[in-house]
Order: C-alpha cells, then sequence, then structure tokens
C-alpha cells in the first residue's frame, strides 16, 4: 500500500503539470512526498483497510478504502489552506506546500490504485481457481437462478466464491418484466418463469435454484411443474434464506419439499412474552419422545429454563431425545431430566411434581392413532382421559402455576373415540381450572406434517415401493401444520393463558389428500396416475370428511396474537364430568369396546361415532350407580417430603 500511494502522490503531479514538473514544487514534493503517504496509510489503517484480504475484495472494503483516502485528503485539504497563516510566522513551510489540484487528483488515483490492486488479485484468484476446477473437479452443473432479487444476489456471489460448489450459472429468472435484460452480479435475466421450459433447453440448464426469500407454496407449485416439464431438478433454500454476515450457505438448498409446498407466512412469534414464561422456569413436558413433545422440548430449550423435566413412557423415545438436547444444548446439560413414567401411575407422577416441583407443565401425552383407538377404546380412556386426570389433579395438588394440554380438532365433534376422550379431557380440565388456582388452558390444532404415524411418511413409502398410494377418500381434507410451527404457537398460547380458554391454532386453509398424495408423487419425479397409481380405500374406523377446529357454541375471539384463536365454551357441572368420568373408567376394561363407545356419547351428546361392520356394535348397557364426590381422594394433599 506504501507504493501504490507514492506511485498515485507523483502520478497527480505529472498530470497536474502536464509531465513537467517545474524545479520549485519537485522540491516541494520531495520534502511532502514522506508525510502525505504517512498520513494515508495511518488513515487507512484506522479503518482496518491493510488487513483485508485482497483475493476477497467486496463493495464494504471499497466503502472503508474511501473512507480512510477522504480522511486524509481533508486533512492535508485543512493543512494547505491554512498553512499561509503559519508561513508569515514559519516562511520554510512554504516549501513544503502542494497545490490543491495535486492533492484532488491525488484523492482519484489513490483510491482506483488501492482497490483496483485488490480487485485485480481477486480476479486473478477466481480464475485460477475456475482452472483448478475445470482441471481436477470437472465439469460444473449449468444452473437456472430463479429469483433475481436480494437472495438471488448473495447467492451468486456465493456461487463466484466458491468453486468448489460445482455451480456455474447460466442466468437468473425473475417474473418482474423490468429485470428481463439486466445483469445482477455479471449474470444475465433471461426471462420470466414461463419461459423456464425454453431458456433451459436453448442454455443446456440441468438444475434449477429457486431463490426466492420465503417463496409462497403457490409460487414454488407453479416453478416446480415447469421443472419437471422441462425435466429439471428443482432445489430451494429454506426459511429466510438462511442468511449470516451478509453470506449463504448453498450447502442448504435442497429438493422441494410437501412443507414448502403448504408453507404459509411465517409465524411471528412474541420472543419477550414466552421467555418471560419459560426463562428461568423449571417446565415439564410429558410425552416429551413424541413428535410434538420432543419439539417443544427443543423450543423450550431455546429461552434457558432452570429445568427441563422430559416424561416419557417409552425408553428408547426417551433416551433419543435426551441425548440430542443435551448435545444441541450443552449448556442445559445439567438442567435435563429424563423422567420414565407412565401419566396414569398416579404415584409415580405424584413423587416427579414432589421432587422438581414445576412451574409449567406441557401436557403432550396421547394416544392419537383414530383408527387404532376404534379398536382399543378402553386404552384411549385410560391414557387420554385417566391419564390425563392424574396428571392434572397432580398439578393441582402440587400447586403449579401452569397446565398446558395438546388437544386435536378431532376433538369437535368427533367421530372418533380419540377425538371423544381428548373432549373429554379437555371438559375435565377446564372444570376443574375453576376451582384451582392453577392455570389450566388447551391448545387446539390440526394434523402436522411429519409426525410419527402421519400420512406423509405413509405416502413416502408407498412411494418408494412403487405404490399404489392409498387415500380413503376423494374429497378428504384436513388442516396442515408443522411441527415446528405448532409448537412455537403452542408456546405463544401458554404464555398468554390465564386459565379455562380452548386456544386455536389458526391452520390455514385445509388440504385435500389427494392433491397431498399427487405433490408427493410429483416431487419424486413419477406422474400420478401413469407411474403411481392412486387407489382410494373408503373411510377408515371414527374417521370424517371435514375436520373442524371449533364449534358452534363456542364464543370464538381474537387474541393479540393474530395467529391464535380463543373459544370460551360453557364449562360442565364438576359433579357431572366426575360422574361420567367414574363411569368411564368402571367400564373402560369392558369385554364388549362398544360399551365404552356409548358411555362417551352420555358425556359428549355431540359424540356421532362413524363404526363400520368391521367393529363390533353398541351391546346392552348397565351402568353403575353415581358414584360419591369425594375431593380428598381426587385431590390427595402432599404428603412427602420435598
Amino acid at each position: 500500500d506504501l507504493t501504490i500511494l507514492s506511485i498515485a502522490l507523483w502520478g497527480a503531479c505529472f498530470l497536474r503539470f502536464d509531465w513537467h514538473i517545474p524545479t520549485p514544487f519537485l522540491v516541494r514534493l520531495m520534502l511532502a512526498w514522506p508525510y502525505i503517504v504517512a498520513l494515508q496509510y495511518g488513515a487507512l489503517a484506522a479503518f482496518g483497510v491493510p488487513r483485508f484480504a485482497w483475493s476477497y475484495v467486496g463493495l464494504r472494503e471499497v466503502v472503508r478504502v474511501l473512507l480512510g483516502l477522504a480522511c486524509a485528503f481533508v486533512a492535508l485539504l485543512a493543512a494547505r489552506l491554512g498553512a499561509p497563516a503559519v508561513a508569515k510566522v514559519y516562511p520554510a513551510v512554504e516549501l513544503a506546500l502542494l497545490p490543491i489540484g495535486v492533492l484532488i487528483i491525488d484523492l482519484i488515483i489513490a483510491f482506483l490504485a488501492v482497490t483496483g490492486a485488490r480487485v485485480l488479485k481477486r480476479l486473478q484468484r477466481e480464475e485460477r481457481n475456475s482452472q483448478i476446477r475445470a482441471a481436477v473437479i470437472g465439469e460444473p452443473v449449468r444452473t437456472l437462478l430463479v429469483g433475481a432479487g436480494e437472495a438471488g444476489l448473495l447467492v451468486a456471489k456465493e456461487i463466484a466464491a466458491r468453486p468448489d460448489l460445482q455451480i456455474l450459472p447460466v442466468g437468473f429468472i425473475d417474473d418482474n418484466p423490468h429485470k428481463v435484460g439486466t445483469v445482477v452480479h455479471g449474470i444475465r435475466v433471461l426471462g420470466t418463469t414461463a419461459a423456464i421450459q425454453e431458456l433451459a433447453r436453448r442454455f443446456g440448464a440441468e438444475q434449477v435454484l429457486i431463490t426466492i426469500a420465503n417463496a409462497p407454496a403457490r409460487e414454488l407449485r407453479r416453478v416446480q411443474a415447469s421443472c419437471n416439464a422441462a425435466g429439471l431438478k428443482a432445489k430451494v433454500l429454506p426459511g429466510l434464506f438462511e442468511i449470516v454476515g451478509g453470506r449463504v450457505n448453498l450447502s442448504r438448498f435442497r429438493e422441494v419439499t410437501i412443507e414448502d409446498l403448504l408453507r404459509r407466512e411465517p409465524v411471528a412469534l412474541r420472543m419477550d412474552e414466552i421467555s418471560r414464561t419459560l426463562q428461568g422456569k423449571v417446565v415439564l413436558v410429558s410425552g416429551a419422545g413424541g413428535s410434538i413433545g420432543s419439539e417443544l422440548c427443543r423450543q423450550i430449550c431455546r429461552f434457558k429454563p432452570e429445568r427441563l423435566i422430559l416424561l416419557e413412557q417409552a425408553e428408547n423415545s426417551l433416551f433419543h431425545v435426551h441425548r440430542e438436547l443435551v448435545s444441541a444444548f450443552p449448556e442445559l446439560k445439567s438442567a435435563l431430566v429424563p423422567c420414565i413414567a407412565d401419566i396414569c401411575n398416579e404415584d409415580r407422577v405424584d413423587a416427579i411434581m414432589a421432587t422438581h416441583r414445576p412451574d409449567i407443565v406441557f401436557h403432550a401425552a396421547a394416544h392419537k392413532h383414530v383408527p387404532m383407538m376404534e379398536w382399543n377404546p378402553g386404552e384411549a380412556v385410560r391414557n387420554n382421559v385417566l391419564g390425563t386426570r392424574t396428571l392434572a389433579d397432580a398439578c393441582h395438588a402440587w400447586e403449579v402455576q401452569q397446565f398446558v394440554m395438546i388437544s386435536t380438532d378431532k376433538a369437535v365433534n368427533p367421530t372418533s373415540v380419540m377425538g371423544a376422550t381428548k373432549r373429554v379431557a379437555e371438559m375435565y380440565i377446564q372444570t376443574l381450572g375453576m376451582r384451582s388456582s392453577t392455570r389450566f388452558s388447551t391448545v387446539r390444532f390440526g394434523n402436522v406434517l411429519g409426525s410419527a404415524g402421519s400420512v406423509i411418511p405413509l405416502f413416502k413409502e408407498q412411494i418408494a415401493k412403487g405404490g399404489p398410494v392409498l387415500v380413503t377418500h376423494p374429497e378428504m381434507k384436513r388442516y396442515f401444520m408443522t411441527i415446528p410451527e405448532a409448537c412455537q404457537l403452542v408456546l405463544q398460547a401458554g404464555a398468554m393463558g390465564r386459565g379455562g380458554e380452548i386456544f386455536i391454532l389458526d391452520m390455514g386453509e385445509p388440504v385435500k389428500i389427494v392433491d397431498l398424495a399427487r405433490d408427493l408423487i410429483t416431487l419424486s419425479g413419477l406422474t400420478p396416475g401413469e407411474d403411481i397409481e392412486i387407489k382410494f380405500t373408503g373411510i377408515r374406523p371414527g374417521e370424517k370428511l371435514f375436520e373442524e377446529l371449533s364449534v358452534a357454541e363456542e364464543s370464538v375471539d381474537k387474541t393479540r396474537h393474530p395467529k391464535i384463536f380463543v373459544g370460551r365454551v360453557r364449562p360442565n357441572r364438576w359433579e357431572d364430568v366426575v360422574h361420567g368420568l367414574a363411569i368411564l373408567e368402571a367400564t373402560m376394561n369392558a369385554a364388549d369396546p362398544a360399551v365404552v363407545r356409548v358411555q362417551l356419547q352420555q358425556l359428549i351428546p355431540e359424540y356421532e361415532p362413524v363404526v363400520l361392520d368391521s367393529l363390533p356394535q353398541p351391546a346392552t348397557l348397565h351402568l353403575p350407580p353415581t358414584p360419591p364426590v369425594d375431593e380428598g381422594i381426587l385431590f390427595p394433599r402432599p404428603q412427602m417430603a420435598v
């Protein structure tokens, strides 16, 4: 840099005097030369310019070079303008004065020379990398970039800096007609997405990278369809293009998935509200090894609880989630407590409460598979109803601050045993909440993508085997949400809960199951109806065509979060609920499973079971007499030492 600055200063003088420097000015230049160069270098050093790697110069470094040289110029200009006054006292100062024109020309040449040297070094490195890539790595993949916006610019920069990625961008695709024909980071915008097939053929493109930040599902579907027609693989960068420090990580590009095609606007959380609820608190999650429970644990760990109790019946699931959390959050290793327990075991649940004294409980443990619960209604009652009662009673007895139960849209006008048992559980905690200092709330949502036993993994398995893909009914629709999205909204609703609410999550528009099947087949590079057959099998036990998230009796109101609504339903009489649960408990082990369904209908008049011929039909039912309500038995006060 010292050499470059010196050459710039001498060049400025030669230009100023038309290549013939007068002898008096030559003397002045010799005297001023070391001081001017030292001042300029010091200003550049103050802005960190000498520490920049020449091979990676960018706009940010160029701005710093300009600022450093501009500061030096201002100092030299001030000295030049103030020198005549000083020269009256010290005449020798005039010997070091240079014309203002020389200083201006020097600023321009120095800026161009300092930045130009670095740009040339970067170009040399990129050319060398290109040669290495061609000689060693092989031919790069010719690629179209969809989206010439800010995310696309960052992707183009990263591709240019990473020859090992083996990506050669042949052009941008963008639906903004004003961008067509322009050049973004040396890459031309070739046309709109409607012309992908033609442009791919003309420029020999082999793949497509979708570089649109948070691309809407409709846009992704359209681009994916065009890519399929052109025989191109499409990849997308998930989320808000995962930018850290202005750079984009291209290793995160992946195939377009069904979650992308269903994606809605990202959930905006009130992080401060959730943090106040969870930070420094003892939190217990039941069903911690399940799809929802494990994701809740991941989300909770972000807010640094004092302790997180992982309550799970399945040892293997608990082992895996505990190991994952310890690896992801090593600073919380001592705060993560795995507890193997069945929520139906009152003594075990009570001992865990006594030992750890949680402040907040998220209840995600449940039997959730609809057809399986139709065959085993007694077990659905045992786990979903009586297990919830056991855990809720323990929270009341040990004065837990808040209890949040995860419910389902299948609890609304239920047609299945699973939905009916979840509705009974909702009723119990709502009536219990009116008698307790614990704030009991329910969060109700629909299906989550990718959860254990959900339709997406099942369809993928069927496609991998060559089909057919089995869909129950061409008109069947379901609400869908990703697991992280659902759990984030559960935490948000928990932070808002004051007791007695049934929070209802905005699930967007319901999606036809057959459309999901077609999308998954298409994403697998196959054609629905040709490569993979879609076969309709008929509605399974307990299923209905359309799910609901609220009922007419519920007053659904908006909350301060746009994706969370609250339904306030009139609570049942405490004595009626306790009596109904007592009868359920007495009948759940009946030899005839239809007895359980009849009793569920007694508790929930809107329950209309869909029972197929292959399942047992209702038998004559003899109900036991009404048991007395003994609150001392229902809510044992803490006895053990804490």
